[in-house]
């Protein structure tokens, strides 16, 4: 080999090099905007099976406050009904009086603001307990997604650095744009683009 041949040989050789560390460079900041959507991700994930637990749990809870009102008022309806037959006045009395205790029972169990447990304050948790988990399942979505763009960004970048071909790392570059601007919906506007 001759000097000049061995000359180019190794400006090409410092060329790639060059060309090599800047790839890792671009790798380097995808894997790391992988990790951030990864982890916010799992987060907001986590934060959907919460909601969502605590959705069903008031849910249940607002059909045994149903399920007791509706028993209350039965009970009520029902000795309202046998109150004209009964004689003893202080029996009438006292059906009655079970009867009003009865409809006041039913009434807290419809609504009772002082503890946030009337039924009609349940299901207002629970909607809104519903609400916040698909809010949290449009984050993750959107996450997700942003997670897959930066992989198939990985492997591409990783890839020239084996072919030589910078149309591959181009792609890379636009395909972990397209993941930060997923990753951007996620935290800012997770109902912009509805994808599920």
């Amino acid at each position: 080999m001759s000097a000049h041949e061995s000359i180019e040989h190794a400006e090409h050789a410092e060329h790639a090099s060059s060309e090599n560390k800047k790839i890792a460079l671009l790798i380097s900041v995808i894997a790391l905007c992988l990790a951030l959507s990864e982890t916010l991700g799992k987060g907001a994930q986590t934060e959907s099976i919460g909601k969502n637990v605590e959705a069903a749990n008031l849910w249940s809870f607002f059909q045994a406050k149903t399920i007791r009102r509706t028993a209350v008022q039965t009970a009520a309806e029902s000795l309202k009904i046998t109150v004209p037959g009964i004689s003893d006045e202080a029996q009438k009395a006292a059906a009655l009086k079970q009867v009003e205790d009865w409809q006041k029972t039913a009434a807290r169990y419809r609504s009772e603001p002082e503890t946030n447990e009337g039924s009609e304050q349940l299901a207002e948790r629970a909607k809104h307990a519903e609400h916040e988990r698909d809010l949290a399942l449009a984050k993750y979505h959107h996450f997700e997604l942003a997670s897959g763009a930066f992989q198939i960004a990985i492997v591409l970048a990783s890839a020239t650095i084996i072919t030589g071909m910078l149309a591959l790392a181009w792609i890379s570059g636009l395909l972990a744009l397209g993941g930060v601007a997923f990753t951007a919906l996620g935290l800012f506007a997770p109902h912009a683009v509805h994808l599920m």
